[in-house]
């Protein structure tokens, strides 16, 4: 919601005009099927930059964004009371991705400039998103919390220098998927830039979806929870029960 909201700002504040440059992208694959021995993927992100004119002058730059579905998070705050760990404080944050990663042609810095960054909300930092409150000065503190179980989870990163860029025309990545993807849509942004500045923006989509069995326990999960419920009873008796006769089996042998 709130990157709508920052596109529909930059449509209304900044006039149409010709982009001297635009970008002609595709991905190697626009769906991930998410089954009982998904380990991961990858996703080859390659495309060229069209122009009608010479190549402008600055230095030229590539941004690939792959951003997974948003939704607010709940981070809590853990002290220590009389030798026992217990939740003293939780904030919500508003909006944060499931997943994203970055990869860029340089150092994040240089290929775009603090005040692009924060109109098009590019950076990790900028993606996660706590309403402001007036009765909090902490609130960065547990941004900074998700960002960093995500990090150590593999579902956030920052890959600089990773984009190839052959002769200011064609570009290529790989941005890497991890094991533990949730469901949902996907976005694959690319930005192209000179000095710092956007001069052109391209989005691709890829649809992440559980199948066969994994589907199967997902929608019967969510559909049919007491069902769910009673089956998972059912399999741990069962278990339990032929776990208990092989043990007699052996003992006796």
């Amino acid at each position: 919601m709130r990157r709508l909201l920052s596109c529909l700002f930059l449509l209304l504040a900044v006039p149409v005009a010709a982009q001297d440059e635009g970008i002609v992208a595709g991905l190697s694959q626009n769906r991930v099927a998410i089954d009982a021995t998904f380990v991961g993927s990858e996703i080859l992100v390659f495309g060229a930059v069209k122009r009608e004119t010479p190549i402008p002058e600055g230095e030229l730059g590539v941004i690939v964004v792959i951003e997974g579905p948003s939704g607010p998070v709940t981070v809590r705050r853990k002290e220590r009371i009389a030798g026992i760990w217990v939740n003293s404080d939780s904030v919500v944050v508003n909006d944060a991705p499931a997943f994203y990663a970055i990869a860029t042609s340089g150092p994040f810095d240089d290929v775009l400039n603090e005040e692009a960054n924060k109109a098009r909300l590019v950076s990790i930092d900028e993606s996660v998103w706590i309403m402001d409150r007036a009765d909090r000065d902490d609130e960065k503190a547990f941004a900074d919390a998700v960002i960093r179980i995500r990090e150590e989870e593999g579902l956030y990163s920052l890959a600089e220098e990773t984009v190839l860029l052959a002769e200011e025309t064609l570009f290529s990545t790989a941005v890497t998927l991890p094991s533990n993807l949730v469901e949902g849509l996907y976005s694959a942004r690319i930005y192209l830039t000179r000095e710092g500045n956007v001069v052109s923006d391209h989005i691709s989509y890829v649809s992440v979806h559980k199948v066969g069995l994994e589907r199967w326990i997902y929608n019967l999960a969510h559909d049919l929870p007491l069902v769910y419920g009673l089956l998972s009873l059912a399999i741990a008796i069962a278990a339990g029960y032929l776990a208990s006769t092989a043990f007699r089996l052996f003992s006796r042998g």
